[in-house]
């Protein structure tokens, strides 16, 4: 290749297997978004907030800092990003990605003797220029892999993907990279980077399985991500790094007790040597592999937490904060705790309103915010001044009727954590913040104010989000207006109008018609009131929508 000093780099790069940088990929971030502006910008830093809390030390370290890196860039945090590509370059003189994410930066900058510096080494690197030497091809192949590598890890992580099937196809181009960089590496990474991929890869699998249970997709279509997911995590088990060990027992427990999903046991099951084994014995493993240290209980409990183990995350945060009780080093731990038992009181909340048990128990609400009154002091975010005023709210209304006020102190607390909570850079984009603020409100009788804080959170949603419990509340919201009132009917007619039109562009229609079937089940006697209304004021198509959700036909 470096026969024709006169050709162009940049065109001969052009030409290569692989491209080194991230600003050329198929990434959302890469392209103009389909949301607004102010949405993507708070994608893309809560995306950032999350990769820094799971960023690693180990073999992946540069492919979180080169995403880190690109997200600085797209925050026009331009200084930042150069810092992180600077820092890369100094430390791993070879990694090909941040010597071209540096050029951009610098060509962005329009610092361009500094731009050609970039593509000049980079070439060097690449073997595009002449007088490398055997020293600098026998190092090429693993340069090239770690290059693969770190694109494939910022495909998984890529912002605005609002459907399972982009997260389906961000995977699965996630995966491909990550086999093409084990072909380029194969004689020339180590065993243990290797495996920090195949632990990437595994996580990647799981996920696509997962996705593939949620559509009820046949059994054999999901043997592929099964069966190679079990492969992965056996190698995984392999590591030096305790981590990966713990959260690959862990991820290992998930899988086998999937394995009953299928018509017959899979064969990677036989196949790997887990005949028989009990997923109970592999999360006791994961716990054993993790009880000397805070952190790594830390992300099993998180992982315990998703799939519903609530006892055995709390028992690992247990664990956790006995080795580490200092809240202000180990705050995650009471961060998640907190989190667990609020999730536990909605649960059994949401069983109530079905009949389906009884009183939720308030001590997980007081346990809740004693954990979060730890953190507090030591660790003022947004995310713990959402959390407990999550807690004051539902502290402060009735454990069966939800709109029925037990303590109004509770409630004036919650809106004023909330109030704290929009102060943060992100406060004022997050839809839950501004879906709480109007149930409070709401339950204090402010009507019109809730009305308006509904309206803000269904504005901040996703499109295509499975959370449309604002569009029933403001619908719940209008009708109380219309009932007592405190608006005309021509006003509330046409909020209900303009605002179910925008629901069915924000939200899938199954979750339109079901919000509004329990607005209508919960409220009939109002919603007739309501309907003659409608039909009186020729709104006969709004009309027609509320008889159908009441209709067994369209559930």
């Amino acid at each position: 290749m470096g026969e024709d000093p006169d050709r162009d780099i940049e065109e001969m790069i052009q030409e290569m297997d692989y491209i080194p940088g991230h600003f050329h990929l198929q990434l959302n971030l890469n392209f103009e978004p389909h949301q607004p502006e102010r949405l993507r910008r708070r994608d893309t830093k809560l995306k950032r907030d999350s990769l820094q809390l799971e960023a690693e030390s180990g073999a992946q370290r540069f492919a979180v800092r080169n995403l880190l890196g690109v997200f600085a860039f797209y925050l026009d945090e331009y200084q930042a990003a150069e810092a992180i590509f600077s820092s890369i370059c100094q430390e791993e003189p070879g990694n090909l990605n941040a010597w071209a994410n540096l050029g951009y930066v610098y060509d962005r900058l329009e610092r361009e003797a500094q731009a050609a510096e970039c593509v000049e080494r980079l070439s060097q690197l690449m073997g595009l220029k002449p007088g490398q030497g055997q020293e600098g091809e026998s190092v090429r192949p693993l340069r090239a892999a770690r290059c693969l590598a770190e694109h494939a890890y910022a495909s998984a992580f890529d912002v605005g993907l609002q459907s399972e099937e982009d997260h389906t196809e961000k995977l699965s181009t996630a995966i491909g990279l990550y086999d093409k960089a084990l072909l380029y590496g194969k004689n020339t990474v180590t065993a243990e980077e290797r495996r920090s991929w195949y632990f990437t890869m595994a996580t990647m699998y799981i996920r696509l399985d997962g996705m593939s249970m949620n559509k009820d997709a046949p059994a054999y279509k999901r043997l592929l991500s099964f069966n190679r997911s079990l492969v992965l995590l056996r190698e995984v088990l392999k590591s030096d790094s305790a981590q990966y060990r713990a959260l690959a027992w862990c991820y290992l427990g998930m899988m086998l007790e999937r394995k009953d999903s299928f018509p017959t046991t899979p064969m990677a099951v036989h196949d790997c040597g887990y005949s028989g084994t009990d997923p109970l014995d592999c999360y006791g493993q994961a716990i054993e592999t993790a009880k000397m240290d805070a952190f790594i209980l830390n992300r099993l409990a998180k992982v315990f937490h998703f799939l519903g183990k609530q006892d055995m995350a709390i028992g690992v945060c247990n664990m956790a904060l006995n080795i580490l009780p200092d809240p202000g080093t180990n705050w995650q731990a009471y961060c998640t705790r907190a989190k667990i038992h609020i999730k536990l009181y909605i649960r059994d909340l949401e069983r109530v309103k079905m009949g389906q048990s009884g009183v939720p128990d308030r001590q997980l609400l007081t346990k809740a915010k004693a954990d979060l009154d730890m953190i507090l002091p030591v660790y003022p975010c947004l995310k713990t001044f959402l959390d407990m005023g999550q807690v004051c709210y539902y502290m402060g209304v009735d454990a069966v009727q939800e709109l029925q006020l037990v303590d109004e102190s509770a409630l004036n607390s919650a809106l004023v954590f909330f109030a704290k909570a929009m102060e943060y850079d992100l406060g004022d984009t997050l839809p839950e913040i501004q879906l709480l603020r109007g149930k409070c409100l709401q339950v204090k009788g402010e009507e019109h104010n809730a009305v308006e804080c509904f309206k803000q959170a269904i504005e901040l949603d996703d499109v295509g989000s499975q959370y449309s419990e604002s569009f029933r509340c403001l619908m719940e919201s209008l009708l109380s207006l219309f009932i007592q009132g405190k608006s005309s009917e021509e006003m509330v007619i046409h909020e209900v109008e303009v605002w179910v039109e925008k629901a069915e562009v924000k939200y899938r229609m199954e979750r339109v018609r079901q919000e509004l079937r329990s607005v209508c089940r919960n409220h009939m006697p109002k919603i007739l009131q309501l309907s003659r209304a409608m039909i009186t004021a020729g709104k006969l198509q709004l009309v027609k929508l509320l008889l159908e959700t009441m209709n067994p036909e369209h559930t």
